[in-house]
């Protein structure tokens, strides 16, 4: 973990914790480390309402955040996610950047509205939700793009990948897998080089990855 982005990212601290003392019990503020997407999670307020850890790895950075058409300006509100008891949970997330522009953190804001849904017609504009994730491979422009590069890098840049064998291999492809990384038009390829693997290889593991899963 990069010790000086993580002290700069604890400064974000008091503002986690006013938001959660503002909105109150029903809102989790979480502070994520994008140097570490393995176990990102730095900091949390108010953690019972989805059950994140410090420790834990990025969650909906791809699939709800990056790959959003409402990603503007480091930041995409209201979106839905579900905790796994079934609760609808309104979720707002944005990006840090350090004094050189590169994105080191994420500031994740989530509230448990499931209570206020018996005043959903006042409640209507408060819940407004973003489309259906995405399901089909999406192309990244610009910055974007690099944030997502930079992200597939820090998830494999832990490993020695010459030292790296398959089993090791299919482990971090499952990981990306799982977060939505490929997703993005042209992750496969940049996996493959990353891992030092051809096309091939990537998806001969995702099929080995999304057949066990299909199983379990």
């Amino acid at each position: 973990m990069n010790k000086d982005a993580k002290e700069e990212l604890l400064r974000y601290a008091p503002i986690a914790n006013a938001i959660a003392q503002t909105f109150g019990d029903n809102c989790e503020v979480v502070l994520h480390d994008l140097s570490t997407p393995q176990n990102s999670v730095i900091y949390t307020v108010n953690n019972h309402v989805t059950g994140r850890m410090v420790g834990q790895p990025i969650n909906h950075i791809f699939t709800r955040v990056l790959l959003s058409k409402k990603f503007q300006n480091d930041v995409v509100a209201n979106y839905q996610t579900q905790t796994d008891d079934g609760r609808r949970i309104k979720s707002t997330t944005a990006l840090i950047r350090d004094k050189d522009g590169v994105a080191i953190g994420a500031l994740c804001i989530n509230f448990d509205y499931q209570s206020l849904l018996q005043f959903q017609d006042f409640l209507n504009n408060f819940t407004s939700l973003e489309d259906e994730p995405i399901k089909e491979e999406v192309e990244l422009l610009g910055n974007v793009k690099e944030i997502a590069n930079q992200l597939i890098q820090q998830i494999i840049g832990d490993y020695d990948v010459d030292t790296m064998d398959k089993s090791k291999k299919i482990e971090v492809v499952k990981f990306m897998d799982e977060k939505g990384v490929f997703l993005i038009k042209g992750a496969v390829e940049k996996v493959a080089e990353s891992l030092q693997v051809s096309k091939v290889t990537i998806y001969s593991y995702l099929d080995q990855i999304r057949s066990d899963r299909a199983e379990a």
